[in-house]
């Protein structure tokens, strides 16, 4: 198992294309750990905005009466991909990890399956 550090960490160094990583509790909307991002990504307020995303794709499964869960989520934009996964495992509820990544160095599949990986090792 592994702690908040060295899980983003793993995903800022062993993630190709990686520009900021953030553990994530989707209750308070708070930042549990952020690694990377800059001038031009902040973390914190990426933390807050991808609170408000999550919550909202919760409440429109229950509308709809999806019985599922949500893997990821994925965000598109020209130059970058953001990518937000909710934790499963028993001691991580209420938690997602934020990746955001350059566009022209990422692999999208690859990024996706290693923070899949991150996330099973992850205990909080």
């Amino acid at each position: 198992m592994i702690n908040t550090e060295t899980a983003l960490k793993e995903a800022m160094t062993g993630i190709e294309g990686a520009l900021g990583a953030a553990l994530v509790d989707y209750g308070s909307g708070m930042a549990l750990g952020t690694l990377g991002g800059g001038k031009d990504l902040d973390l914190s307020v990426a933390a807050a905005g991808n609170t408000d995303v999550v919550r909202a794709k919760v409440r429109t499964m229950e509308m709809l009466g999806l019985k599922d869960e949500i893997e990821d989520i994925l965000i598109t934009l020209g130059g970058q991909y953001h990518l937000i996964r909710l934790l499963k495992s028993r001691n991580n509820s209420g938690l997602f990890l934020y990746l955001a990544l350059d566009k022209q160095r990422a692999n999208l599949a690859m990024a996706r399956h290693q923070l899949k990986r991150i996330e099973s090792e992850l205990d909080v």
